[in-house]
């Protein structure tokens, strides 16, 4: 399976990357082909809603920007999974202008092999998550009807921990 990893955390070493490698050790010694992208060291800015896309675009964005890494890893990815640590009870602004701007690779349909997502999520506290998980269900497994392969989290102590880091890599080598 071709999977493309959107990880929003702008620390390269942070609670949510080690969440992103160890998910991708685990997918890639059962053979998927894992691409994670760091969105907050990309150049990517938020959809202008100018609509190009829809009318003389044919789909394709306006904006000239690192998005079209993006949307080239997504045409190929049959899973995308959307990582990031908590930000005022949401995703990093980084990670929302990238989601933002699906808005023209999800016209006039989705990615054509894309079926599954999941989301992994990191912060300091166990009830921050509901702004992500209203996006999460909202965008991805209502408008875009993607399969939902689950959603992780880790809060305090339990971000960085050995069996987080194990339950991630499983659930990599466990997916068909």
């Amino acid at each position: 399976m071709n999977i493309l990893v959107l990880n929003g955390s702008p620390r390269s070493n942070g609670n949510t990357k080690k969440m992103v490698e160890a998910f991708r050790e685990g997918a890639e010694s059962a053979g998927h082909t894992v691409n994670v992208v760091d969105v907050c060291h990309k150049r990517i800015a938020g959809c202008l809603a100018c609509e190009y896309c829809h009318t003389n675009g044919n789909g394709e964005c306006i904006q000239k920007d690192d998005m079209s890494e993006i949307y080239s890893l997504l045409k190929d990815a049959e899973m995308l999974v959307i990582a990031s640590p908590i930000y005022y009870h949401g995703i990093t602004g980084q990670l929302k202008c990238t989601i933002d701007r699906f808005y023209s690779a999800a016209y006039p349909r989705k990615p054509e092999k894309l079926k599954k997502i999941a989301m992994f999520l990191s912060s300091g506290d166990a009830d921050m998550y509901d702004g992500a998980m209203f996006s999460y269900r909202g965008d991805f497994l209502g408008y875009l009807g993607l399969e939902d392969m689950g959603m992780f989290t880790a809060h305090g102590g339990v971000n960085g921990s050995a069996a987080k880091l194990k339950e991630l890599g499983d659930f990599g080598r466990a997916l068909k």
